[in-house]
């Protein structure tokens, strides 16, 4: 029995990428790192620009803990009876809900119903659309879904020519409606090998509004997505740990995408963790995370310092007015506030 937890899903949220192409890592400035006693992680600064996004006194606070593996945070602006953050456990196989009040509690028990097999088959990305509606990447259900307003679920994709869809990722709308979404194999017992595999490919792909789905471009390992302020350029993550890098694409003005190139690689840092989910402040400013944090690498493609909770975080999003940080570690939820921030719906 799928159970729900204090009400349905009204509005909101902001997410999206930006930067420019670098080839190859470059050497870094000495970073000068910075840990407040009362502080949940450290911040790591690098370029003097930094310090106009993240105040002096920031300080990273650990809001729950306990998960299995979380992702996915997305903030509901509208929430009843306050605003609040959802987010994925994907192990676990449910949605969980963080408000300022109440803490932490369930909002959607289970996520895949049915026999896991030894997959992890939790949701992961999480959007609302314009219409203030939850948008699921499944691992479990292998596709794209939606949750309508009167909490019933709409399939969005599951196909593509015929063959199944791997373990949809990270997903970010575009302004013309179109979802663009990654699709690697992590939902599959057995990764790229995995018997049930039905894609030879790990793909890029776009949900037009009329229900269309066009691969755009594939990756070794596709993973966090993201739009540029402009949506001229998008960012994907390639999670695979023998090329941890993230790839810009111009968009087309059909909405398809051209060569991809790299933004930042990390390739030679000592770190754990890899290239994986992202958000960009309203200045262009990627917060991506990856080894050992969350990077913030400016349009040009400069890292301008990280942010290292206590836990590798998987993904970020913004909530409250905008200006505060969520991000999600591997058991816990965390967040900090900054003098940038990204738009809210």
């Amino acid at each position: 029995m799928k159970r729900w937890y204090l009400g349905v899903v009204v509005t909101a949220v902001g997410l999206v990428a930006c930067g420019a192409p670098v080839e190859e890592a470059i050497p870094e400035p000495e970073p000068m790192a910075a840990e407040p006693a009362d502080s949940a992680g450290t911040v790591v600064r690098v370029d003097p620009a930094f310090d106009a996004l993240v105040p002096a006194d920031a300080v990273i606070e650990k809001l729950a803990d306990g998960y299995g593996f979380t992702e996915g945070p997305v903030w509901v602006r509208r929430g009843d009876p306050e605003p609040y953050l959802l987010f994925s456990d994907i192990p676990n196989n449910v949605i969980r809900k963080w408000s300022p009040t109440a803490g932490a509690s369930d909002f959607m028990d289970p996520v895949f119903e049915g026999d896991p097999d030894g997959r992890s088959v939790g949701s992961n990305g999480l959007l609302i659309d314009g219409e203030g509606r939850l948008i699921l990447c499944e691992h479990g259900n292998r596709r794209i879904s939606r949750i309508e307003l009167d909490g019933s679920v709409t399939v969005l994709a599951d196909r593509f020519e015929g063959k199944r869809l791997n373990s949809p990722n990270d997903a970010v709308y575009h302004s013309s409606g179109a979802l663009y979404f990654t699709d690697p194999p992590y939902g599959l017992r057995e990764g790229n090998d995995d018997p049930d595999k039905e894609l030879d490919f790990n793909g890029i792909f776009r949900l037009s509004p009329d229900g269309t789905l066009t691969r755009l471009a594939d990756q070794t390992a596709p993973n966090g997505i993201a739009l540029s302020p402009d949506e001229a350029t998008l960012y994907v993550a390639n999670s695979d740990g023998a090329n941890k890098v993230w790839y810009a694409y111009d968009v087309l003005a059909d909405g398809t995408l051209g060569p991809g190139r790299v933004f930042y690689d990390v390739n030679d840092v000592e770190a754990p963790g890899a290239a994986d989910g992202m958000t960009i402040d309203r200045d262009g400013n990627l917060f991506a995370t990856g080894p050992g944090g969350i990077w913030v690498i400016s349009p040009d493609g400069t890292h301008l310092g990280s942010i290292q909770p206590d836990e590798v975080p998987a993904n970020a999003g913004w909530g409250d007015d905008g200006n505060t940080l969520y991000m999600t570690g591997r058991t816990g939820l965390y967040r900090i506030r900054l003098n940038t921030g990204g738009t809210i719906q």
